[in-house]
């Protein structure tokens, strides 16, 4: 028999959890405890009945990018690690309920396919694409192991008001629970995440609203991208020449490539977005199908790849020419881009002169980037219409897929950019 012992979560989160439901949608900023809340409300679930929970986000490219971590903790900090077995890929109960990982992304099939899944819970839902959903919302119904109906539980700090997932929580289907929980809801806030927040509150108000009030993200006059980029579907001329370029993914930065092709349009030309390629903590061993497609080292991740990469020239980040070198002698033509100083600011005048740049909807990370992708501001001072001053230095943030497409595209990509202009400008002295 389990021994009694209290799992607290915050009385917000607890009401909300009591009430059988369809699904349950917790968004919100920063602070708020929805993440570790869920996973205390899982594991208490877990004690009192027998159930399978699967556990999920839209990229997982290993169990360490899942909440695997999060429920592991939370079991040592309960004390109750004589009834959980922590396994290396999943963690038993002591009813015999079962804890699975799986990404969404690349694992769409085989998630359509499983059988009793009693509670589904969907991480950084932020990043849940429309297919995503479209699959899993009617594969994740009727009773699981547990014999009960069975729950959609959702978690996200939301960003962008077109996220599919904001669809939900504007418009939440029949029988689904949408609540919002911040910082302030969080009986335990407190300590370095309050100095934090009162930092964040005072020098960047925009981003205050969005990290710690969880709304939508602004999309500032700072965006370098402002109006420059649509996304649509579109076809590819077949005699379209395509560029492939790759930027490694280092610690907590993804792994990002890109497939593209340049398009003479009237009045100038366009940049055309076909394919990406995005993962967390994808390993040297796995850069291969990452790039080509196939299934990972250890089979667990299928890798949809860019079409063509193995036929073409691949230009990546010069930062590493030992992983550049092992991609080599796995048969793909790839080489280093040229980098010098303010090479990223060249390479951003350069995509900036496109009289277009048009990102086809598969490719959902590189969309997000161009929006996101910014200037530094200077709160303190404002312009004539009462915004901070937009700063020409570049936030080195939601730049990844922004890179890469740098890189496919050097040799065209020139020191010629305005930045490039000023420094011989000023090496020749002149007035």
């Amino acid at each position: 028999m389990a021994a009694d012992v209290r799992i607290k979560i915050p009385a917000k989160i607890e009401r909300m959890m009591a009430q059988p439901s369809r699904g349950k949608i917790l968004h919100g900023g920063r602070g708020s405890s929805k993440s570790w809340s869920l996973a205390r409300a899982a594991i208490g679930r877990a004690r009192q009945e027998r159930l399978r929970i699967l556990c999920t986000r839209e990229i997982q490219s290993s169990v360490r990018d899942s909440v695997h971590r999060l429920l592991s903790d939370q079991i040592h900090k309960l004390k109750l690690t004589n009834e959980f077995d922590i396994q290396r890929d999943r963690i038993i109960g002591p009813r015999g309920s079962e804890f699975i990982f799986k990404g969404l992304k690349h694992n769409l099939q085989e998630i359509k396919s499983t059988e009793g899944i009693d509670v589904c819970w969907v991480e950084e839902a932020r990043n849940t694409s429309e297919e995503s959903w479209r699959v899993l919302r009617p594969t994740i119904r009727g009773g699981g192991i547990g014999g009960k109906g069975s729950e959609i539980w959702v978690s996200l700090n939301p960003e962008l008001e077109d996220d599919p997932t904001m669809k939900l929580i504007k418009h939440p289907p029949e029988g689904w629970l949408v609540e919002q929980i911040n910082w302030r809801d969080n009986p335990w806030f407190g300590g370095d995440l309050e100095i934090e927040r009162r930092t964040c509150e005072r020098d960047d108000p925009d981003a205050y609203d969005w990290i710690w009030e969880g709304h939508c993200r602004k999309i500032s006059e700072a965006a370098v991208f402002r109006h420059r980029v649509t996304v649509e579907d579109f076809e590819e001329p077949r005699d379209a020449r395509p560029f492939y370029g790759l930027d490694f993914g280092f610690a907590d930065d993804p792994a990002a490539a890109n497939r593209m092709f340049i398009l003479e349009e009237d009045g100038g030309e366009a940049l055309y977005i076909t394919h990406e390629a995005h993962g967390l903590h994808v390993e040297l061993d796995d850069l291969p199908a990452f790039l080509l497609g196939g299934p990972s080292h250890d089979g667990g991740i299928e890798f949809e790849g860019l079409p063509g990469v193995g036929d073409w020239p691949l230009k990546a980040d010069a930062s590493a020419p030992a992983t550049i070198s092992y991609i080599r002698r796995k048969g793909l033509n790839i080489s280093a881009a040229k980098k010098w100083a303010g090479s990223i600011e060249d390479g951003v005048t350069h995509l900036k002169g496109f009289r277009r740049i048009v990102i086809h909807p598969r490719c959902t990370h590189t969309a997000r980037e161009f929006r996101l992708y910014s200037y530094k501001t200077d709160p303190r001072q404002l312009d004539e219409r009462g915004n901070p001053v937009i700063l020409p230095i570049l936030i080195d943030r939601w730049n990844h897929h922004i890179d890469c497409i740098r890189y496919a595209l050097d040799g065209y990509i020139t020191q010629r950019g305005a930045l490039g202009v000023w420094r011989k400008l000023a090496e020749n002295k002149h007035p």
